[in-house]
């Protein structure tokens, strides 16, 4: 009998190569089977290294993180008409953090979040678009979106600039605008009240096989507005006050 985690690897690398949703395949354990399934489908996909992750979370405990294929990494303004989306898109507006240094797995085991704050050198105003490969897409079960690179879809990214390590997120400005929907505006809503909050988890995630994280690898904080619907030719833009805009054709 195939093992859970080899049959969600493989009907997943199925859904992305014949861009197609498949049901879910047997029940995974618990994370790390999850986290095995992220594995797998990327080797599959036989890509270059990951350099863009996401991770977040409606608290530090629920933190969770996925790798972002490179094929659907875009800088500001994208075009996406012709993405392969397969089940919905949905709307994240998030600040995504850039690293300025290698860290150690020693380093990441021992991390603060206010000793994290000296790791980052740039941020940038970023719309991630969430999709599944599931049939069940948003109603499929927590470890199978896990598994599925937390129903990402693809990620827009803005320009970057200098790291602000003492700013005052709780008064952060967000405004969302999807195609003919009201613009839709957030204040300081940050699940995790900082967006620098989620490193030392994710950080000791991506070390937690005794590898160093190299400079440069960039992560997506979590969503500051939920998830909101979109539809297929809508025009998305998000802004963050003072730190920039994001705009995406979908």
């Amino acid at each position: 009998m195939t093992h859970p985690i080899e049959q969600a690897s493989a009907a997943l690398l199925d859904a992305r190569r014949h861009r197609r949703t498949v049901a879910v395949t047997a029940a995974l354990a618990d994370e790390a089977a999850a986290y095995a399934v992220q594995d797998q489908v990327l080797h599959g996909l036989a890509g270059a290294a990951v350099t863009h992750w996401k991770s977040g979370g409606r608290s530090v405990a629920e933190q969770t993180h996925a790798p972002l294929p490179a094929a659907g990494v875009r800088a500001a303004p994208a075009d996406l008409r012709d993405f392969p989306f397969l089940s919905f898109r949905g709307i994240e507006a998030e600040v995504a953090l850039r690293l300025a240094r290698d860290v150690t797995p020693e380093e990441a085991a021992a991390l603060t979040v206010d000793a994290a704050r000296a790791l980052v050198d740039a941020m940038a105003v970023t719309i991630e678009v969430c999709d599944s490969r599931w049939t069940e897409a948003r109603e499929a079960a927590a470890l199978a979106k896990l598994a599925d690179l937390q129903s990402h879809g693809a990620l827009v990214v803005g320009a970057w600039q200098p790291f602000d390590a003492g700013r005052d997120w709780s008064s952060q400005r967000c405004s969302v605008c999807i195609g003919a929907q009201d613009e839709r505006v957030f204040t300081g809503t940050h699940t995790l009240a900082d967006p620098v909050a989620v490193l030392p988890r994710w950080l000791q995630h991506l070390s937690r096989d005794g590898r160093t994280v190299p400079a440069g690898t960039v992560v997506t904080t979590g969503s500051w507005c939920g998830m909101l619907p979109a539809a297929a030719g809508d025009r998305v833009q998000v802004r963050f006050d003072a730190l920039g805009e994001v705009t995406v054709q979908l």
